[in-house]
């Protein structure tokens, strides 16, 4: 049965650097890896609706739902609450996908557009992350090679505001039982799977919604 959910706007829209990441100029080489790499973060006979070798709650699981009347065909809602990521489709439904958020205040609510889409990006931390960890970041500040550990994983969608890049992303993650928490330093979080499935749907120039919790997605039924 599909399930109707409701969208109510954030009036806020603050934003922060979370993950700083450059223009990546991938070699021919590294590009031939791709394909080894999705099969290698993809489990055997993959039915996202049902494969869940990460122990993920089934709610967070791919799903078809009902989505409300006059939502924008392509956009992208998150619904910080429910830990859910919808993306709006054009026969009044929406793909539903479980997600992690960003740590306490590193969450940033707002109205971004997906400017930029990678596959398999480089990432780097934000100066801001290694002035906050350290032991943890300092060892990526030139970057991380992109592959199967790599912090932004198997694909980025990029959040700007107007021209301005906010360094937030919605991306794959090498830690998918993250799923469902605050994990993050501000990113939104997907199972890299699942955003593989999701990255070709989505189109450059398309809105994403990023709700802050007290306002965020409710289900009507």
């Amino acid at each position: 049965m599909l399930t109707r959910r409701h969208f109510i706007t954030s009036g806020a829209a603050l934003f922060s650097a979370a993950a700083l990441d450059p223009l990546p100029a991938f070699s021919a080489s590294l590009r031939q890896k791709w394909a080894a790499w999705d099969a290698q973060v993809t489990p055997p006979n993959y039915d996202p609706a049902t494969t869940n070798p990460w122990g993920l709650h089934p709610r967070f699981l791919p799903v078809r739902v009902e989505a409300n009347d006059g939502l924008t065909p392509g956009d992208i809602h998150v619904d910080a609450t429910a830990r859910y990521l919808y993306h709006i489709q054009g026969d009044g439904t929406a793909m539903r996908y479980g997600v992690a958020i960003g740590k306490g205040d590193l969450y940033e609510p707002g109205t971004y557009t997906i400017r930029r889409k990678a596959k398999w990006p480089i990432w780097t931390p934000t100066p801001a992350m290694i002035k906050r960890e350290p032991d943890r970041y300092k060892q990526y500040e030139d970057g991380m090679d992109p592959g199967p550990n790599n912090a932004l994983g198997s694909r980025a969608l990029y959040l700007y505001v107007g021209n301005r890049d906010t360094y937030l992303r919605i991306h794959g993650t090498p830690n998918p039982r993250s799923i469902g928490s605050r994990a993050s330093s501000g990113c939104v979080r997907m199972v890299m799977a699942h955003i593989i499935g999701l990255y070709g749907q989505v189109e450059t120039g398309s809105t994403a919604h990023l709700y802050a919790p007290a306002t965020s997605a409710t289900a009507l039924s």
